[in-house]
């Protein structure tokens, strides 16, 4: 991996210093692997997995910080951004809160006030660290004409659990940035969805202040059309927009090829052009993107190894396996101003 008096290529936080926060996803493993990387080009973070509820969460009178602690501990080392996630979702949270402890489940009123408790300690423990938090995850249902997702959340709260956590995180920190985040962001059937239900808790009143465009895209899907029309969607509810999760698989999500051992030549060079069309679109909307955030940093960890493919390498950042800089790169660094 290279030291940072190796690196000598422009910082992508300065590339884009007139345009949004540039962050990665990162955990305790790679806030020592990529650190120099990170500190050089990154001045954002969130934790990928160290802040949501079963890590920080495991038990009813058990809270585990001490990852999270690290991660804020190493932003604050380097002067960076945190966003917070994730406090509400239907994955990665212990089934304790859904339980009356008694062999049932819990009432509507206990999982509430359980969802408060946890929301008034976890955002209260860092205010002044995090200044936006992905407060509600992926409750918008994928297909069919349901809007919501079947959880555990909506069987037993019903929709207000949505509003009342975000009412929850504005009590406990009333300077940080509210966002609603999910993936699917663009495809037109589920964009639709997703703005009826931010339309609805802004109608409510609810303390909502942006939404989070996942944005785990590959080469061919979605279109720049389709981006463009959620970008300009969601923005017509005055609503700030950020790419919460970007990563440019090289695979499309029904491909299962598993030939590849290295990236191909031509494969770089789509990505290249890829993300080159897509940060210039970004740019347009500089005036209400603020933020956009790679699910990682570099090509020697991403959670699309594996996945949805066993066995299966992917290569979806603009910095190779050594953290060097990729064609993608080379193209972005091409779009200062």
């Amino acid at each position: 991996m290279r030291e940072s008096k190796d690196i000598t290529e422009p910082a992508l936080k300065t590339v884009f210093a007139r345009d949004f926060k540039i962050g990665a996803a990162v955990n305790l493993h790679t806030i020592r692997s990529q650190e120099n990387l990170l500190a050089y080009h990154f001045n954002s973070i969130t934790a990928e997995n160290e802040m949501k509820f079963e890590s920080l969460h495991p038990e009813e009178e058990e809270y585990r910080f001490e990852a999270a602690d690290e991660l804020a501990g190493f932003a604050r080392k380097h002067g960076l951004a945190v966003r917070g996630h994730t406090l509400v979702w239907h994955n990665q949270t212990t089934d304790w809160l859904f339980a009356d402890g008694k062999g049932g489940a819990a009432s509507k009123e206990m999982l509430l006030e359980r969802l408060e408790s946890h929301i008034q300690t976890v955002v209260g423990r860092y205010k002044g660290d995090i200044y936006a938090w992905d407060v509600v995850n992926e409750v918008i249902a994928d297909e069919g004409g349901e809007l919501l997702r079947p959880s555990k959340w909506l069987e037993i709260a019903g929709p207000d659990f949505i509003s009342k956590a975000f009412e929850f995180a504005h009590a406990a920190d009333p300077q940080a940035l509210l966002f609603y985040n999910d993936y699917n962001e663009s495809r037109p059937h589920k964009r639709d969805k997703i703005h009826t239900l931010l339309k609805s808790l802004l109608q409510q009143g609810t303390p909502l202040h942006g939404v989070g465009l996942q944005a785990h895209w590959n080469l061919y899907d979605p279109s720049l059309d389709e981006v463009r029309a959620a970008i300009e969607k969601y923005a017509s509810l005055g609503l700030q927009l950020q790419l919460t999760e970007l990563d440019m698989s090289l695979f499309r999500f029904e491909d299962r090829r598993t030939d590849l051992k290295a990236p191909p030549a031509e494969l770089l060079e789509l990505q290249a052009q890829r993300y080159e069309a897509l940060f210039r679109l970004l740019k347009e909307y500089r005036g209400v993107i603020s933020a956009v955030t790679f699910w990682g940093a570099a090509d020697d960890y991403t959670w699309l190894d594996n996945f949805p493919v066993r066995g299966r390498k992917n290569w979806p950042f603009p910095f190779d396996e050594g953290h060097r800089p990729k064609p993608a790169f080379e193209r972005l660094a091409e779009l200062k101003d």
